[in-house]
């Protein structure tokens, strides 16, 4: 039977319906959203304002905070203004937008942690090819890819959901526009699309995580015939990614590896990947890391003497 489409505006339920816990997590999130946009703009600046960003790495680290910024600004903003609202709307078209605009740029960041994974492991397995390995070329490559996966990713995860009819109720257990979600709002029979939801988000975020976690584990097992201070030097980089991949995946993975069922437990974790790690991101890129310190202070120390004549 033809079920027309006659839902024109979703209704997100949020985070709480108590609206002390709404004010509080306001202040929460609007401080990770400056925090999100300081460090990630810093990292930015720092790498294009120095000569890191001829090295692969540091070019990754560029394209990954800005896809950051991009991907937390799909949905910070909205929950921001809504949990000041009284009646959290969403039109249908605002609605699909979000939809493909978090798995683009959701996408682009697994797969830019994929490239990033891959220079290390040529950097700390093969040092002797590696700057033919990776060279500026080789990059721009997998940068490409990776905007590519993510595209096609976004655009099939789109397909899925825009020719579903939502014929009411309307609203929305979440604080953004997700598959599952919306799958549970279709009034039509979504048990294949809910399959091919898994197929797609669920088996890449798993694929690329145990791509990621083997690369790390094969780096891992060559650097026990380095020197100590390389190994000391592989052993913190690597730590960092795997701290950033862990906030990233663990929560993706608990959500789309299973089968197409929303539980109240995933709105907290979908802040992990859209909030928590952004904004960790360059903390955990930096802090460690003495090449990018020092790059932030030549840069932030020219930028400050230029101001000062």
């Amino acid at each position: 039977m033809d079920q027309s489409n006659n839902v024109t505006v979703f209704i997100l339920l949020g985070l709480s319906k108590n609206k002390n816990i709404e004010t509080l997590c306001f202040v929460l999130f609007l401080f990770c959203y400056i925090a999100i946009w300081i460090g990630n703009s810093l990292v930015i600046i720092s790498i294009m304002g120095s000569q890191l960003i001829e090295q692969p790495m540091y070019f990754f680290l560029n394209y990954l905070s800005l896809s950051d910024l991009c991907y937390t600004s799909t949905v910070t903003p909205k929950l921001m203004t809504d949990l000041l609202a009284e009646r959290k709307t969403i039109s249908y078209s605002s609605c699909m937008t979000q939809l493909f605009s978090t798995h683009l740029f959701g996408g682009i960041e697994i797969f830019i942690l994929t490239g990033m994974a891959y220079d290390r492991y040529v950097a700390i397995c093969r040092p002797l090819h590696y700057t033919v390995i990776m060279s500026r070329q080789r990059c721009n490559t997998i940068i490409t890819a990776c905007c590519t996966g993510g595209f096609v990713h976004s655009a099939s995860q789109f397909l899925l959901i825009i020719f579903l009819p939502f014929c009411g109720p309307n609203e929305i257990d979440h604080y953004f526009c997700d598959v599952y979600p919306l799958l549970k709002l279709a009034c039509s029979n979504t048990h294949l699309i809910g399959l091919l939801v898994i197929a797609n988000s669920g088996l890449i975020a798993l694929v690329t995580f145990v791509v990621l976690m083997l690369s790390y584990f094969f780096i891992l097992c060559s650097v026990r015939a380095y020197s100590a201070e390389s190994r000391s030097k592989a052993l913190s980089t690597c730590s960092a990614h795997i701290t950033v991949v862990a906030l990233f995946f663990a929560p993706a993975l608990f959500i789309y590896i299973r089968p197409a069922t929303t539980f109240p437990e995933d709105k907290v974790f979908a802040l992990f990947y859209t909030i928590i790690a952004p904004m960790f991101n360059p903390l955990i890129y930096t802090l460690r890391n003495t090449e990018m310190k020092k790059a932030m202070k030549k840069v932030w120390c020219r930028h400050i003497l230029s101001e000062g004549k």
